[in-house]
């Protein structure tokens, strides 16, 4: 999930999230910004580098949430392909991890969505995928490709070897159909530019691209008919169409109780302030038309979220995750139906995520099994555990 900063992309996230949890599935939100947004917005302590359950959903399903921190994730891969243990933590106390991870943003991009490859990637001992989705509450729309187009930012770094290798294996994630980029927006100017501008640069990159979610639509309190007649008599104007309208206005006001429709009283001092008010109103659903026109140019589903004046507490984020559920986000409505425990998609029945052929640590430090093609109850996660390094040469854990 992506969007222009303001457009409130964490609250979609964690709405979709909530929505893909509904009928008891499994869905992991992650973020990558170290920004504590999914902890303000589930009202929970500071999330830990440790996947943790945050939230029910109707029908039984569980929403977990990890925060992922670079420097951590760092010394994972340190200690999985280098055995670096004790020494790892040790370059963390000296600031090298810092450093690494700061003058190489590249390799920060690599650590951040291996880490949610892995997560997508990993099995429970009966052979299924522990996660029937995963969210990620992605950087902006003008950073988005490039986060999530590892294999360009590496290129100078590595050649060769278990980085290269590593974001390799994260792009065939990232470019495959089990991915959707979705994009977060307004019904305003610059927010909906920025939108084209991503998706155009998705596009160009390979990445696919899911759906553009409007956020924060306002409700349209105004037929036709009167917008028409609004935007036809600025507010301030004068004439003889004004008059009119002012007229009839201070007469409605006056039948409906408040105060005299002649010069000086209530019902007269209060048309100017409503017709301003009308204009406005007027104005601004004419603009938001013309944005609602540019993002169908986009030619890609479009869903929309109405504005919670109040703000999105709790509450809040549960009525847009319903809203999300019946709408049926593209690349997620009914796709994830249960076979027996967890199983594959049911919109992809026959994919297996180990085409990706990413694996490595999660947050507590567990690795899944890297080979396993479907349930196999003798192969469980914990084998991997054993086995640190196991094909750390060729690259096919993360």
């Amino acid at each position: 999930m992506t969007g222009k900063g303001g457009t409130g992309k964490t609250t979609v996230a964690a709405a979709l999230s909530l929505a893909l949890a509904s009928e008891g599935r499994r869905v992991l939100l992650v973020e990558v910004e170290e920004r504590q947004g999914i902890a303000q917005l589930f009202e929970t302590e500071a999330l830990p580098y440790q996947e943790r359950k945050i939230a029910s959903a109707p029908g039984g399903g569980e929403v977990h949430a990890l925060a992922i921190d670079a420097e951590l994730a760092m010394l994972d891969y340190l200690d999985m392909f280098y055995k670096l243990g004790r020494a790892g933590r040790a370059l963390k106390k000296l600031g090298a991890i810092d450093f690494a991870t700061t003058v190489a943003p590249g390799l920060r991009d690599v650590l951040l969505t291996g880490k949610v490859c892995e997560a997508v990637r990993r099995k429970d001992k009966a052979g299924w995928p522990v996660y029937d989705a995963v969210v990620l509450d992605a950087p902006p729309t003008g950073r988005i490709t490039r986060f999530l187009n590892v294999n360009d930012e590496v290129a100078g770094l590595a050649r060769m070897g278990p980085i290269h290798n590593q974001a390799q294996t994260v792009m065939r994630v990232m470019k495959s159909p089990q991915t959707a980029v979705h994009l977060v927006t307004l019904l305003e100017e610059m927010p909906v530019q920025e939108t084209m501008d991503g998706v155009a640069e998705l596009r160009s990159a390979g990445l696919p691209v899911g759906a553009v979610i409007v956020n924060m639509v306002r409700p349209v309190l105004l037929e036709d008919a009167a917008l028409a007649q609004v935007t036809d008599l600025p507010a301030g104007g004068s004439g003889g169409g004004v008059g009119k309208r002012r007229t009839a206005v201070a007469k409605a006001l006056s039948q409906a109780g408040l105060g005299g429709a002649r010069r000086g009283g209530v019902a007269e001092r209060l048309v100017d302030p409503l017709l301003t008010q009308a204009y406005e109103h007027a104005e601004r659903v004419v603009l938001e038309r013309e944005q609602r026109a540019e993002i169908g140019g986009l030619g890609l589903p479009v869903r929309e979220l109405e504005l919670i004046g109040e703000g999105v507490d709790l509450g809040g984020l549960y009525r847009l995750a319903d809203s999300l559920r019946k709408q049926a986000v593209p690349g997620f409505g009914g796709a994830f139906a249960k076979d027996g425990a967890r199983g594959k998609s049911a919109a992809h029945p026959d994919e297996d995520t180990d085409d990706a052929d990413v694996d490595g640590p999660d947050a507590g430090g567990t690795a899944a099994d890297a080979e396993g093609d479907g349930p196999d109850a003798d192969r469980a996660a914990a084998d991997a555990d054993a086995h640190p390094d196991e094909d750390a040469d060729t690259g096919d854990e993360v």
